[in-house]
């Protein structure tokens, strides 16, 4: 895109929605934001929150990264591929310190959001790099494909693999979210929900995470919008990530 394009676009915004919604910026001027959802989506310019949700200024505080990965709560990774999964064995060791987790905790503790969207998507080069080797002038984005690594299948990549990749991926953001003390309280007081998405950009419909059954539903089939309390059931042996494998 031409440079002038973006002082047009500049302009533009200024000009002309600007007025239309400048009661609303001065609101949140004066009174703060008070966001009511956290979205973690994936950085992918195909994925447009504010078109998904039909929000507007002020209702979504948003967090996109590669792959929409959450960080694990203390910084350490522990979680080792199962036997036979792709790629090797590693023992428990520090990830450091994200921008993610910061803006989770602040989300929570300081905007008291009641609502937290875990956005994956279909065609998602992040997952589709958990499967490739990364070029060693890109060490963070090796560090930082670590925290998908649990989500990705034993196979040959395919089309199939990578939905189903993708969609593991989501409910493993989702177990980590439960490791961060302040969002499992507030989950488990029911002041929180957790909604895993799936965006399939070619049909133009979220795919939501049914808690109960394990699986994603597309939104025009769905109950709800994928909404806790996200909880184990004991019953089936494990957590909704064990019955996505």
């Amino acid at each position: 895109m031409p440079d002038d394009e973006f002082l047009s676009r500049l302009r533009r915004f200024n000009t002309d929605y600007f007025p239309q919604y400048q009661a609303r910026f001065k609101d949140l001027v004066e009174q703060g934001q008070r966001p009511s959802t956290l979205f973690i989506g994936c950085s992918d310019s195909r994925l447009v929150p504010y078109l998904l949700t039909g929000a507007g200024p002020g209702d979504l505080f948003l967090v996109r990264n590669v792959g929409a990965f959450v960080p694990p709560y203390d910084g350490m990774l522990n979680k080792k591929p199962e036997a036979g999964g792709h790629g090797q064995e590693r023992e428990p060791h520090w990830v450091g310190l994200h921008g993610t987790a910061a803006a989770i905790e602040y989300a929570v503790l300081t905007l008291k959001v009641e609502h937290i969207i875990v956005c994956g998507h279909s065609h998602c080069g992040g997952i589709r790099a958990l499967y490739d080797e990364q070029p060693e002038e890109a060490p963070n984005l090796r560090a930082w494909l670590e925290l998908g690594r649990e989500a990705a299948l034993p196979v040959q990549l395919s089309s199939e693999a990578l939905r189903r990749t993708e969609e593991r991926s989501v409910v493993l953001q989702l177990e980590r979210l439960m490791d961060y003390p302040m969002v499992r309280a507030r989950v488990e007081r029911g002041e929180i929900s957790l909604h895993g998405w799936h965006y399939v950009i070619e049909a133009g419909e979220v795919h939501v995470f049914d808690v109960k059954s394990g699986s994603f539903v597309p939104a025009s089939k769905a109950e709800h919008s994928g909404n806790g309390p996200y909880l184990a059931h004991p019953e089936d042996g494990g957590g909704p990530a064990e019955r996505q494998r």
